[in-house]
């Protein structure tokens, strides 16, 4: 098989084409989180629930940066991850 850019961009180490996974740890703990900061609007659970939600993804996104199976999954991260810090800055 030749290597090619878009091979290194959307497959594997195995040649498998991958562009979404099964849900990591980090992944799962920022979407429930996400949907409890929704249900749950007291302000002191809500700021726990929201700090925990950032963390989640932003080392979900961190991860996926630095060791994501393929560039897609790379380059998906670090733009999450420039996501998080401008609505950081923003918000």
């Amino acid at each position: 098989m030749e290597n090619t850019l878009v091979d290194k961009t959307f497959r594997d180490s195995n040649g498998n084409i991958v562009i979404a996974q099964k849900p990591n740890l980090p992944l799962t703990v920022w979407i429930v989180t996400g949907l409890l900061s929704f249900l749950l609007t007291s302000d002191p659970i809500n700021t726990v629930l929201n700090v925990v939600a950032n963390g989640a993804s932003f080392t979900w996104a961190w991860l996926e940066l630095f060791q994501g199976v393929n560039y897609f999954r790379r380059a998906l991260g670090l733009v999450v991850l420039i996501g998080i810090i401008a609505w950081q800055i923003y918000y």
